[in-house]
């Protein structure tokens, strides 16, 4: 009897329903192209079980299209401080960050973060993931041949109508992001970055459209790092990391192709892409984690040595790769960051009109 009864105990456990397993924790992480050391997140999940989803963009309007629709089912997004990151801040689109969580916090530059306060009073919604400058990609070879006496420390290189004529047979590009090129472009007229004067948007209308005949491309920022490579242009307005990402790449192809990055020495545009939690993400625990793993100084080291943009953890400079570490387009020395300028963020009607002038830009008319 006590067989029988053992037997049908047994297979009762057997017929019982299986206890859900439990749920594996998740991260959906939005980010630019390319803009990561892989291992970094290989060790971030081997370390804490966390599964990551990693989708990227190669422009803040595409970001800011995904997040206007809301509900983008992201943990961490990647937003430049201006005017992208200041705008969703003042929507309330943002969590504050719990620092409790993120005591790795104390690694950040007081410095830098005190500049993209303006954009979060407190630096309440956001720390600095990397940064850098807006200027030219060029190979100084094509330079040399084509325009000699063209200037090489001054964006005149480009949007001085007759040297865009020149160097226009060796392929010229403009990246695809008014909120970036712009700023640049007024500044280099010596008119207010945040500007929404008719005037003086006008004036950079007609700068760039006397440059647009000359222009083989207005590629997102991937395209146009993989066009700088391989050669297939030969002078980019973009991202300085971009530029030197790019140079590497050529270097490690060999195909002759050497490229150099002009900050403009006048003021240079300066920009900050922030580590944010969207206000409605699933998992914002996993997402706090994940801010506080890269916030290590070996973690951002790995990083800045993999992409070649500069990060805000000053303890993770002597780890960085030395070839990166000294270069001073990644780490730009003291008298270009004290010239640069961090464009604000601009009213709605000041963003429409841009964006029609963008518009029209690309269109040729």
């Amino acid at each position: 009897m006590r067989r029988l009864i053992l037997f049908a105990l047994l297979l009762a456990l057997v017929l019982l329903p299986a206890a859900p397993a439990a749920a594996q924790q998740e991260l959906n992480v939005y980010n630019w192209t390319d803009y990561i050391d892989p291992h970094v997140l290989e060790g971030f999940q081997q370390e804490t079980g966390i599964r990551i989803r990693y989708d990227v963009y190669d422009s803040l309007e595409t970001l800011e299209g995904k997040m206007s629709a809301g509900h983008s089912g992201y943990d961490i997004i990647v937003p430049s401080s201006e005017p992208t990151f200041a705008r969703l801040v003042r929507a309330g689109a943002l969590l504050p960050l719990d620092r409790e969580r993120i005591p790795n916090w104390r690694n950040l530059d007081p410095r830098l973060m005190q500049r993209v306060a303006k954009a979060d009073p407190g630096n309440r919604h956001g720390a600095i993931y990397l940064w850098g400058t807006v200027g030219l990609g060029f190979r100084p070879d094509k330079v040399r041949e084509l325009a000699p006496d063209a200037p090489t420390d001054s964006l005149d290189l480009l949007l001085k109508p007759e040297n865009a004529a020149r160097l226009a047979r060796c392929g010229l590009a403009v990246m695809d992001s008014a909120m970036d090129v712009l700023p640049t472009v007024l500044h280099w007229l010596g008119k207010d970055p945040d500007t929404t004067q008719a005037a003086d948007l006008r004036a950079a209308e007609q700068a760039l459209l006397a440059i647009r005949p000359h222009l083989r491309a207005i590629p997102g920022s991937g395209a146009l790092m993989d066009m700088l490579a391989t050669g297939e242009i030969c002078m980019a307005l973009t991202y300085s990391g971009d530029v030197i990402q790019a140079a590497a790449r050529a270097r490690e192809a060999g195909r002759g192709v050497e490229l150099a990055y002009l900050a403009p020495k006048t003021g240079a545009h300066l920009w900050f892409d922030m580590l944010a939690i969207p206000a409605d993400a699933p998992h914002p625990e996993a997402a706090h984690a994940f801010i506080n793993y890269l916030l290590r100084p070996e973690v951002m080291a790995a990083i800045t040595s993999k992409v070649r943009y500069p990060n805000a953890v000053p303890a993770s400079r002597p780890l960085v790769t030395e070839a990166v570490r000294e270069d001073p387009n990644v780490y730009p020395p003291e008298e270009v960051m004290a010239h640069a300028f961090l464009p604000g963020t601009l009213p709605a009607s000041g963003e429409r009109a841009r964006g029609r002038m963008w518009n029209r830009f690309k269109s040729g008319r």
